[in-house]
């Protein structure tokens, strides 16, 4: 079935997002982690399209959404969230499957407090709602939060350097040789653009509010109860196997597979997350219609 390549414009901005899917089935929006776009979900996009209307969007500042410059859009979790709720509002979709990676857990995380009717589950690929699930990476972050001065934003600025972004790709991954340069390279293309620094700290600064908000989402999880399936690279060292745990712990409806792999674990595992979701969206809502577009 066709990806097509599409954009939006939202509040002025140009949203581009990967569509593919007939927009009669159920929807999953596929919100992608840090520093990467919708490409992280290329090779997952086709296995899904044949049940789902798959919707996988670039926040401003990332892929190929505009980047207005931190003097001209404020760059903060909350922000990113009403423009990509604006977008699945514009694409006419009412209820869907979030699929949350990273960034994308606050940035799905505050769309379903602001919508819990509208959430028909959650798929999770390392993404938290505690302060035990972040990793070692997250002790630059943290120091950014304590005392934001040149030299913790210099500290800050190694996770956006080459090295730091070819590590995501591939430490723990369980089958090095089988991680295409592709990802890593592009992602770093974009975050080598003039001005995208600024746009990485000025998240990196807002993500203090994010853990502000981590009882909140833990309060949602309880309440709403949305059937949760954690797809886990089990060998990520940035978030860490706790924060798994710790969302589980919210939820009835949850199951969690830890998977081979490190942070961007779909690299290998495209196939196995496909047929995860599949199977058990299909046992949570069995009377849900499918139709052939």
């Amino acid at each position: 079935m066709t990806v097509t390549y599409n954009k939006m414009n939202v509040d002025g901005l140009s949203i581009f997002y990967r569509e593919a899917g007939c927009p009669s089935n159920p929807a999953i929006i596929l919100l992608h982690g840090f520093p990467s776009s919708s490409h992280m979900f290329r090779d997952l996009i086709p296995r899904l399209c044949d049940r789902y209307y798959v919707i996988a969007p670039d926040y401003p500042g990332y892929g190929y959404s505009s980047m207005p410059l931190v003097t001209d859009y404020e760059y903060t979790f909350d922000n990113l969230s009403l423009m990509i709720e604006k977008l699945i509002n514009g694409l006419g979709v009412s209820r869907f499957i979030l699929y949350v990676h990273d960034y994308g857990g606050p940035i799905g995380f505050r769309i379903a407090v602001r919508n819990p009717t509208r959430i028909l589950g959650f798929v999770i690929q390392n993404a938290v709602a505690s302060e035990a699930g972040l990793g070692q990476p997250f002790d630059l972050f943290k120091a950014l939060w304590a005392d934001r001065n040149r030299a913790t934003e210099t500290a800050f600025a190694e996770l956006v350097t080459p090295e730091f972004t070819r590590k995501q790709y591939l430490y723990g991954a369980c089958n090095p040789t089988s991680i295409s340069p592709d990802g890593y390279t592009l992602d770093q293309l974009f975050l080598d653009r003039p001005g995208n620094s600024s746009i990485q700290l000025a998240l990196g600064y807002d993500y203090r509010n994010n853990v502000d908000q981590y009882p909140n989402w833990q309060q949602y999880l309880r309440l709403y109860q949305p059937p949760m399936l954690l797809t886990w690279g089990k060998n990520d060292f940035i978030f860490t196997i706790q924060g798994a745990i710790d969302l589980a712990r919210q939820l009835n409806g949850v199951e969690i597979y830890w998977l081979c792999g490190g942070h961007f674990v779909l690299e290998e595992q495209s196939i196995q997350v496909s047929f995860l979701i599949k199977s058990f969206f299909g046992r949570v809502y069995p009377a849900m219609p499918w139709h052939p577009c």
